[in-house]
């Protein structure tokens, strides 16, 4: 299995090292046989499958053949530190954290690094650093609540978007056309996006999230089962993976780039409908995604209510679960390749403009909204850029060393 992976890295379509060289850094193993090559690693990254149990399991045996002082960290994307640690030592908690980088690691800049209660401050400032300097990753702390912050809003859109677009009636092509390039996010859309992660994966993400948070938050409004997509994942039909397609299909095997799209009401595949709203191609073209919100058609109102939740959804998590809304739109723009983060978002429509809109629509504003009124979440003082703070304040922003800002 180790070989068969190693092998992997060297995918000429997908590279998974920086050079081809590299692979004689990587020495391979197994956790029956060879635990105690971990003797002399001054680091051991835990990344197998999301079971608690399992990974207790494996804290348990790491912990008899570590060193002293040598860091153990966990890739899991969901679960709390500390309920991965509870069961260990303090002399093992002091000396953990969470680090989760975002797939394919290799491509995407993100990592999220959690700290727990009894992690020593000196074993994050470490992971930092050389993650920073030597890894090349863009870095958010976050604090230990569920999901943390990438994939709390990240996959809170994607549910939105989906959801929002069978309420609708709209076809996958509609709503990709809008939930894409045009709103400043990665052009798979929302129904591309499915098939290329996976509908069966994706689905147990959104279960694995909505067994996690607090029953009062809004994550759980769209994380239903759909029954198409049940259907779906029962025949077999989920994405990019399988020859059978997901929610569009190659229409010729040696030409992917030519496909079908399912019909959901008769459950088989119909000729792809490629005709693009003329706002959409007006927005992308303008790297203005408010001009879909100036429409008042179905696609005007798809934007508004996809933006409209998830926006908010992204303030409510400013102070509770992260200080710095800088942590929020750094975690969209690094692990989801967004243009622009939410709160970036909401000072391109206007923050005076958006809490009108929301009031008009009858639903409540964000406290950290509302505190924005008038102002804006960012802004020029001095020559510094700031930021908002929960407490009406601004803050510099300060990057890490050998980042500039223009």
């Amino acid at each position: 299995i180790a070989e068969r992976a190693l092998e992997r890295l060297l995918d000429e379509n997908q590279p998974g090292l920086l050079h081809e060289d590299f692979i004689s850094r990587i020495t391979i193993g197994n956790i029956e046989d060879d635990m105690g090559l971990l003797a002399d690693v001054d680091w051991i990254a835990e990344a197998i499958v999301e079971r608690l149990d399992l990974k207790k399991a494996l804290y348990k045996k790491i912990d008899e053949v570590r060193k002293a002082g040598s860091i153990v960290s966990s890739n899991t994307s969901t679960i709390p530190i500390s309920l991965l640690v509870e069961d260990m030592p303090k002399s093992f908690r002091q000396e953990f954290a969470i680090t989760h980088y975002f797939n394919p690691v290799r491509f995407m800049r993100l990592l999220e690094i959690v700290r727990g209660e009894d992690t020593h401050a000196e074993v994050i400032a470490s992971l930092e650093n050389f993650n920073d300097r030597r890894m090349g990753k863009g870095i958010v702390v976050c604090n230990d609540t569920p999901g943390f912050l990438g994939n709390r809003v990240g996959v809170f859109a994607i549910q939105t978007a989906l959801h929002t677009a069978f309420r609708m009636g709209l076809t996958p092509e509609e709503a990709d056309a809008i939930f894409g390039r045009p709103m400043g996010i990665p052009k798979t859309g929302v129904f591309g996006l499915y098939d290329l992660i996976g509908i069966d994966l994706m689905s147990d993400v959104a279960k694995s999230l909505e067994s996690i948070l607090p029953e009062n938050d809004a994550f759980h409004d769209v994380a239903a089962e759909i029954p198409v997509m049940k259907r779906m994942i029962d025949e077999g039909y989920i994405g990019n993976k399988v020859d059978k397609g997901g929610f569009y299909q190659p229409a010729d095997a040696a030409n992917d780039v030519t496909r079908k799209t399912l019909d959901f009401a008769s459950f088989s595949y119909r000729e792809h409908d490629a005709t693009r709203p003329q706002v959409a191609t007006d927005a992308e073209l303008a790297g203005d995604f408010t001009l879909l919100l100036e429409q008042d058609d179905k696609y005007g109102q798809y934007a508004w209510k996809i933006l409209a939740d998830t926006l908010c959804y992204a303030a409510e998590l400013v102070p509770d679960v992260n200080d710095s809304l800088v942590a929020v739109d750094d975690a969209m723009k690094l692990g989801y390749n967004w243009i622009q983060g939410p709160h970036e978002m909401i000072d391109a429509i206007g923050v005076d403009k958006f809490i009108a809109r929301l009031e008009q629509d009858g639903r409540g504003v964000p406290e950290f909204v509302r505190m924005a009124a008038g102002k804006s979440f960012y802004r020029s003082h001095a020559g510094r850029l700031q930021y908002l703070l929960a407490d009406g304040s601004y803050q510099d922003l300060d990057r890490v060393e050998g980042i500039v800002r223009f």
